[in-house]
């Protein structure tokens, strides 16, 4: 099965780690390329990777610890905990994409995130709250819980709920109470001038076949919108530690993967995941990150206690990595 996930990654020329794991069999985990192309360094089973949005998971995970805890609620007004201009919005609009607050990166607008720095340089992007000049005096998209539009601001309003809560740093509160909890030691939110050893460099190839790194491309270090580093099976044992209720409790586990909007066709979102639904029954929650130099889709399939992780360095390729992967599952 490893040399199956190896011509997977070959054949979709992808840099980075795949994992396959079914039920409680032994994880497959196969990598190809450089996690440093300059040193041609190679990714190993322990790089870490960049996950971009794929991190939002980690970030309701915090919320609902909160609201566990009784210092939270669903229903809470944002008001209540930011003095931010965003009247009416609750934290159940924020975590389920459907709070109408304005956007920093707004996808129906611009799919070129490294536009966004040509007039903030990234490196000054190091707190949550260094983010709020970015749309905090832009309109409203629409009324709260209007309808789902993917908000890369809302979460990053819900770290600072956290921050407001707790007392830490968002990053501290999730290394200490999600990373840790579930086993993650690898993990974390690295700034691009400190990265640790084995952690894969993100590279964005240019049309003359030639490469650049994502330095100047990404905010300076990760927050509650995305932007942590994962080795591929950490993420396996963040989705075990979910699912097994050593995160939140049976009730926050399944408010968390509840399908609270629907997104299109057979596409829900519960709280920071999606839903797949085929038939009226979940198939997969998945979550996925895309980014320049980063690319990165990861699943836990119900129906067989599965789980496959694509981490990559490069902008492009997991989702394709990802559906062959579950095609070579129908036939395992």
């Amino acid at each position: 099965m490893k040399n199956h996930l190896h011509t997977i990654m070959e054949d979709w020329k992808l840099s980075g780690t795949a994992l396959m794991k079914k039920g409680e069999d032994i994880p497959f985990i196969a990598s190809l390329g450089f996690a440093n192309r300059a040193e041609r360094i190679p990714n190993e089973h322990h790089t870490r990777f960049g996950i971009a949005s794929g991190c939002k998971l980690f970030t309701a995970i915090a919320i609902c610890q909160l609201v566990e805890a009784g210092k939270l609620s669903f229903d809470t007004p944002l008001s209540d905990w930011l003095d931010a201009p965003f009247p009416n919005v609750t934290i159940h609009h924020l975590l389920t994409h459907t709070s109408g607050v304005p956007d920093y990166f707004d996808e129906e607008i611009t799919d070129d995130f490294e536009d966004l720095w040509k007039d903030v340089p990234m490196y000054h992007l190091r707190r949550l709250k260094d983010f709020l000049p970015l749309f905090q005096h832009a309109p409203m998209k629409f009324p709260p819980g209007h309808r789902f539009h993917y908000n890369n601001a809302g979460f990053i309003l819900l770290g600072l709920v956290v921050e407001s809560v707790s007392g830490v740093t968002f990053q501290e509160y999730v290394e200490a109470n999600v990373f840790q909890r579930a086993g993650m030691h690898e993990s974390g939110y690295f700034a691009f001038d400190t990265l640790p050893a084995k952690t894969a460099l993100g590279y964005i190839d240019l049309e003359d076949g030639s490469w650049k790194t994502n330095l100047y491309s990404l905010p300076v270090i990760g927050g509650s919108d995305g932007g942590a580093y994962v080795t591929a099976e950490d993420m396996m044992k963040l989705w075990l530690a979910l699912m097994r209720h050593e995160l939140l409790n049976e009730t926050y586990t399944q408010k968390l993967l509840t399908p609270h909007v629907h997104c299109e066709d057979d596409d829900y979102y519960g709280y920071g995941v999606w839903i797949k639904q085929q038939d009226g029954a979940i198939s997969k929650y998945h979550v996925m990150g895309y980014d320049p130099g980063v690319c990165f889709h990861s699943a836990f399939y119900p129906t067989s206690n599965g789980i496959v992780v694509v981490c990559a360095n490069q902008s492009s390729g997991a989702y394709d990595v990802m559906a062959a992967i579950e095609a070579l599952f129908s036939e395992a």
